[in-house]
């Protein structure tokens, strides 16, 4: 249920002489007064308009959120005036009902027209307050691409019971992932892309259970992944690529049955690629690249729903498996700068298409097949190997 803005309620401009009547005057005689009716519906209007407001404790919460940032450009923070921090404040909302705030959304990239009139994009400096976890309603805290924030990730942060979405992308955070992030169970979107985090990854995070959306990518998160990742199986999307994650891939990835995009490359992770990742009913992206990883490829992986494959820059060894079919359909397919040996697959001509196909730089050997899809493919494809030949390379 979308969380939406509410407003303060003014003052109505009652008369009360047209609200009380003469025959309500009368009967006030024995004991009420006329004077004391106008008194309570005065009263009535501004309890009102007070219960509309945000509380005071959540208005002093944003101001302290406020004070610790600085963004020179914009005046994004212009409008955080007045007591009613539901109304009319950038990127706050509040729950309809309760008045709790309950968004936090800034972006420092947007089409909103505060970017378009400044013709650029934002930049803000400062650090995020724990100011932000006394906001115990808040379900999205939005705090991304403003290039310059510093600091920590408040370790309070996994004690905001509601959150569902924590976008921190295109920072300068630092330090590591909160310990007890796992407390979060509601959490659904996790992105911290883009910022200069470090550190492991906690084992806690496989308590996510509500987790779709994990992006770590491009930061120096180092160690292991957590055997017990495959817990997360409501997770649709796991990017973790340029970090210095080692380790080998957890087989129990192949757990996470939603999981449709696993980007892991530009890592450390050595051992062998799991033969089940090729068995998983949705897995559509599985990028290793520029990974230590040894071992054959997984039969698996040619005969599956995957179908941009990129395993280029390992150490993979053996033969490409000859076992292609019409359910290999791969809009690239990329197993270049391996030590791969043998033939190319001739049951390729079987895959029900190939569309970008790299296998240079290896060591494989003899006769590249004629037909599909061999014949629209350039020599850069096998460039580089042992003793191949035949179009698009030089005739056998």
């Amino acid at each position: 249920m979308p969380m939406l803005k509410t407003q303060s309620t003014s003052l109505p401009n009652v008369n009360p002489k047209l609200i009380v009547s003469d025959q309500a005057k009368t009967n006030m005689g024995g004991g009420v007064s006329f004077y004391t009716a106008q008194f309570l519906l005065i009263f009535l209007a501004v309890s009102s308009s007070v219960v509309n407001c945000c509380p005071p404790s959540e208005r002093a919460a944003l101001l302290a959120f406020k004070a610790a940032l600085h963004e020179p450009y914009l005046g994004i923070f212009n409008s955080w005036t007045g007591n009613d921090c539901c109304h009319n404040w950038y990127g706050v909302s509040c729950d309809q009902e309760t008045h709790r705030v309950a968004d936090i959304n800034l972006r420092g990239e947007s089409e909103d027209p505060i970017f378009q009139r400044a013709h650029r994009t934002g930049y803000m400096t400062g650090y995020i307050s724990p100011a932000v976890c006394k906001l115990t309603r808040l379900s999205s805290f939005t705090l991304a691409d403003w290039k310059g924030i510093t600091g920590e990730i408040p370790r309070c942060i996994s004690s905001i019971p509601f959150l569902r979405i924590l976008d921190l992308i295109g920072n300068k955070l630092s330090g590591d992932i909160p310990r007890d992030i796992g407390r979060l169970h509601r959490l659904a979107v996790l992105n911290i892309a883009d910022n200069d985090i470090s550190g492991a990854i906690p084992p806690s995070i496989a308590n996510l259970s509500s987790l779709m959306h994990l992006d770590l990518r491009n930061n120096r998160i180092s160690g292991p992944i957590p055997g017990s990742v495959g817990r997360l199986r409501m997770m649709s999307r796991a990017l973790l690529s340029r970090n210095q994650i080692s380790g080998t891939i957890p087989s129990s990835i192949s757990m996470i049955y939603r999981l449709a995009d696993l980007d892991l490359s530009m890592n450390q992770i050595s051992g062998m690629i799991p033969a089940s990742l090729g068995k998983m009913a949705v897995l559509a992206t599985l990028n290793l690249d520029f990974n230590k990883v040894s071992g054959p490829i997984p039969a698996s992986l040619m005969n599956s729903g995957i179908s941009n494959l990129n395993l280029s820059r390992n150490v993979l060894e053996g033969k490409i498996p000859d076992v292609f079919g019409p359910r290999s359909y791969f809009t690239a397919i990329d197993l270049a700068y391996n030590k791969l040996s043998g033939p190319i697959p001739r049951t390729l001509s079987a895959a029900s298409y190939i569309g970008h196909l790299d296998f240079s730089h290896n060591y494989l050997c003899g006769r590249i097949p004629d037909g599909s899809p061999f014949d629209h493919l350039e020599a850069s494809s096998f460039a580089y190997n042992k003793c191949l030949c035949g179009k698009p390379l030089r005739a056998c």
